[in-house]
This record gives C-alpha cells, structure tokens and sequence, in this order.
C-alpha cells in the first residue's frame, strides 16, 4: 500500500518528464499478433491463479538469491540479468510492504478495526502486504517478512524453479510449470490491480481507511515505471515473451481497476456495510468536504446530494474506446451512464446495469489485448483525454489523479518518438496541470481543466510527421 500522500511524492517524481512510457523499454516497433492469438493470450494470462492461491510449495527468496541465479551486484551481458533480487532487495519498495505492518500506525489501525491478532499477524492485512500463501504451501526456508517476493509476482517456485534453468527451458514452458505471466500485459494489469486497488479476495473497504489506512490511488504503467526495472525489454526479451507496449499495459490496468471497482458494487455481501453500501467504490470527495463548501458540480445526470461512483478507471476506458476501437465506444459510454443513473439516482436495476457493464469489460480485455497502441493510438488517446477534461468530466479528484497519470507520460512517450512539435513548451504546462493535483482536499475542478485548457493548445504535431 502507499502512503496517504503517495501522488504528492508521485507528482514530484514526476517533474520534469515522466518517462513511464520509455522507461520500460516501449518501442514503436510492434510485433504483429493476430487476434486469436491475442484472445488464446488473454485467455491463459486471465486462467492463471494468483501466485498467492497457486498450488505448489513457496521455496522462499533465498532460493533465488544466488550469485550465479539472480543475485549478482551487477548486470550480465546474458538472457536475464542476474541481478533482479539484488535490484528488489535494494531498491524495490515490495520489500518493505511487510514491515509497514508494524508501524504505530498499523497498530493503530488494527486496534481501530477491533482485529483479534496484530496488523502482522492478521489475513486481512497480509493479504497485500506480503505473500502469504497457505501455511501448508510454505517451504522450510520460507520468510514471511519478506513482504512481496520474487514468488509473490511470479508464484510457487516448486514446479518451475528446476526446469527453468534446463537446457530445453523456454517461456513457454515456464508458463506451462505455472510461472505467473507476468510479461503478458494482462497478466501484470490483474496482478498489480489485484492488491493496489482491490479482488473478490482483498478489498481496502471504508471501514479500513475510516481506521486511518489512505486512499488508493493506482495505475499500473506509472507505478511500474517508477519502481526500478529487474528485467531488460530488447529484442530476446520480445522473441521469447512478444511485443512490449507500455500503452497496452496502463489500458489493461485501467480495466481490471474499472473491474474490480464494479465487482465490488456488485457483490451481495462485499458490496454491503449493513445498510449501507461498501463506500469505498464510490466518489470519496463527494461526502469528505466541509459541509460549508458548496462545491455540488452537475454531472451525468446525478443531482445534488448523491454520491457518484467513483468512476476515474471508467473515465480513462472512454478516452481508450474511443481512440482505440472506436465501433465499441457508444455502447460503452451508454453502459456507463446506465450504471450511474442506476447506482446513484435510482434510475433502473443497478444489478442489471452493473452486469452488463462487467460483460463489457470481459469482453474488451482480448480486443485491447490486441492493439497495438502505436503512436497514432497513443496521440488519439491522449487527445480524448483532453477533450474529456475540458468538457468537466474530471470533476471528481479520482478522475483526475488518473488522467493526470496518462497525460503526462503519454506527452512525454509521444516527445521522445518525435511526435510533438514544441515538447519543450507543454512541460511547464505539465507542471500547472500537476499543481492543481498537489493537495486531493484542495482539489479545484475549473483549475485543473484551465490547466488542459492550455495543454490542448500546445499539443501539435510536427510538419512532415503522421500520428
């Protein structure tokens, strides 16, 4: 979990340039799949249990931690690094996720929350702060304290870690041995979703963040970026596991954040507090205001005094409908809307709606599976993102704190490939757009969209250039 200023040090680790969409390794160069495979993909990326409820013995990091394995000081000239625990041990926050747990205010929490065992101690808790397979499944040299290892991403070691090192060994057949897929942009989005924003196994629900825990706010592509990188994306890393896109990626993440926050609406149980719905999947600014600020802003047909779905993965799936595959755009955004005027003005059956939304999103996972998200796409989302903005979508912070996360690598992606006329002139437009974010209690929704204002006036394309 991340701290309740987390997009404060986000934004500031931002300036001047976000590079996410580089820094990965993007390249403009594609690999060309069909969409069966794509779909065969997804499909298997979508199969896979979650490391933590994968069968198989947890061996432990140690098991990894071999010069001559994965724990070198220093990079080889080879397939794989050999440094990737070295980088997770040192640098990686995954390791300190345990630790968090024995803060004061984790205590804190625990004792809020009226929890039987310690924060530590607690499945609740554990259930994203480390990788806590079942106690049966753990090896002797196992360590929970170790927070989020190497097998918590990449799963039970047992089936895989020998024939992983063979002389026949291939992704393929790790994948087969039960290697989490990791590289595939499914796999990672509903990994990474699946404990910063919530599964039908792991939820910070109100009650949580009312005992003090902060507000999540995530997107895989940037949060990936600005973790250091245990892996190289070249051309053996694409021949083995296929073509890299960072924009494909962050649209995944952006679904299966969507997903979950609807999941969750839809859950008889989850969905409920006693009498009250689970309100964590809803706007948190619409209520945590002064009741003195009259800041109600008319939007998708709500009135005042309804509290809006929070809505921000959503907000950024429209900008990607309607750049990516546009044939699927309207039905989109009328499924959207059915679920707010269902959910939040009573307006026909929110089960329905949240059902056939849900269907929607399955059902786009293989067609973004496919895209290539070149840099025609990424300006056409970039420019729907905008647009969205400027016309006051973004009125509630949560939309904004995501779109923000978009704009501002895909600007910089689309100035490294050449894309943009003047890149020098938007970063301080990049900076205004930042400053309205600084603060999510302070948030000014005609700020923020000033801010796009200038941004779409400064956004062109270089003579003799397409996309």
């Amino acid at each position: 979990m991340i701290p309740r200023d987390a997009l404060a040090i986000l934004l500031l680790a931002m300036a001047p340039v976000l590079p996410a969409f580089a820094a990965s390794g993007a390249s403009s160069t594609t690999v060309a799949w069909t969409p069966s495979d794509d779909a065969i993909r997804a499909e298997n990326a979508l199969r896979q249990p979650m490391p933590d409820r994968a069968s198989g013995t947890s061996l432990g990091t140690v098991t990894c931690a071999s010069s001559t394995c994965h724990g070198s000081v220093l990079a080889w000239d080879d397939v794989v690094l050999h440094n990737e625990y070295t980088t997770w041990a040192r640098l990686d926050r995954h390791t300190r996720a345990y630790a968090t747990l024995l803060t004061p205010a984790s205590v804190s929490i625990a004792r809020k929350l009226g929890l039987s065992t310690p924060a530590h101690e607690a499945p609740e808790c554990l259930a994203c702060h480390a990788y806590a397979p079942p106690a049966e499944q753990r090896g002797e040299r196992f360590v929970l304290s170790d927070g989020i290892s190497c097998e918590g991403c990449h799963g039970p070691a047992e089936r895989w870690v020998a024939s992983h090192t063979s002389s026949d060994a291939s992704h393929a057949k790790n994948l087969a041995n039960g290697l989490y897929p990791t590289s595939d942009p499914v796999g990672q989005a509903r990994l990474c979703t699946s404990c910063h924003v919530g599964d039908g196994d792991r939820w910070v629900t109100h009650r949580i963040m009312g005992a003090g825990h902060p507000r999540l706010g995530f997107e895989v592509g940037t949060f990936a970026a600005l973790q250091p990188p245990h892996y190289a994306i070249d051309a053996d890393w694409r021949q083995r596991k296929g073509d890299f896109s960072a924009g494909r990626v962050w649209a995944l993440g952006q679904l299966f954040g969507a997903k979950a926050m609807l999941e969750t609406l839809a859950h008889p149980t989850r969905g409920r507090d006693g009498l009250f719905p689970e309100l964590s999947a809803f706007d948190c600014h619409a209520c945590h205001k002064p009741m003195s600020a009259n800041r109600w802003s008319p939007r998708l047909g709500i009135g005042p005094g309804r509290v809006r779905v929070n809505d921000g993965h959503l907000l950024m799936l429209r900008a990607i409908t309607e750049a990516v595959v546009p044939d699927q755009a309207a039905a989109f955004r009328n499924e959207v809307r059915g679920v707010h005027a269902a959910v939040s003005a009573g307006q026909g059956d929110p089960q329905a709606a949240l059902r056939r939304l849900i269907a929607r999103l399955d059902a786009l996972v293989p067609v973004l599976r496919a895209q290539a998200f070149d840099a025609a796409q990424m300006r056409a989302v970039l420019q729907r993102l905008i647009a969205i903005g400027r016309s006051g979508e973004y009125s509630d912070y949560a939309g904004a704190e995501q779109a923000y996360m978009a704009i501002a690598p895909l600007l910089e992606q689309l100035a490294a490939d050449g894309q943009l006329a003047d890149a020098a002139a938007l970063r301080p437009l990049l900076a205004r757009a930042r400053e309205t974010l600084a603060g999510e209690d302070t948030y000014r929704a005609e700020r923020f969209r000033a801010a796009l204002d200038a941004l779409a006036g400064a956004v062109r394309t270089p003579a003799g250039t397409e996309g």
